[in-house]
């Protein structure tokens, strides 16, 4: 689905540019800017070249390709930002989701 303004929604992983694609994303579905795949390892909240199989999951499988559109069932769209000199970085960190559960429960 796509958004109401060209800020609105998923931002692609490669060139860090807007999508305006807002919910599921579709194996058809790729950035207008860099024309690069979305639905991909490279743009998965579970990519991370440090695992095996650069997955954070427990997949049974390489997957080679991982800037092509895949079927790969546990993707999950990464929410990134991108900063000067081309660094990306996921925009949750590890204590800003600690703080959100503890904000879960306080009166």
């Amino acid at each position: 689905m796509l958004g109401q303004g060209p800020t609105d929604g998923l931002v692609c992983w490669s060139c860090g540019k807007p999508t305006g694609i807002l919910g599921k994303v579709t194996r058809s579905d790729e950035c207008l800017n860099c024309r690069a795949s979305l639905r991909c390892c490279r743009g998965c909240r579970h990519f991370d070249p440090t695992r095996r199989y650069q997955c954070r999951e427990n997949v049974d499988k390489n997957i080679v390709e991982k800037d092509k559109n895949n079927f790969c069932d546990m993707y999950q769209p990464r929410d990134v930002v991108k900063k000067p000199g081309g660094i990306s970085t996921q925009s949750d960190k590890k204590d800003d989701r600690k703080k959100n559960f503890d904000d879960l429960f306080k009166d």
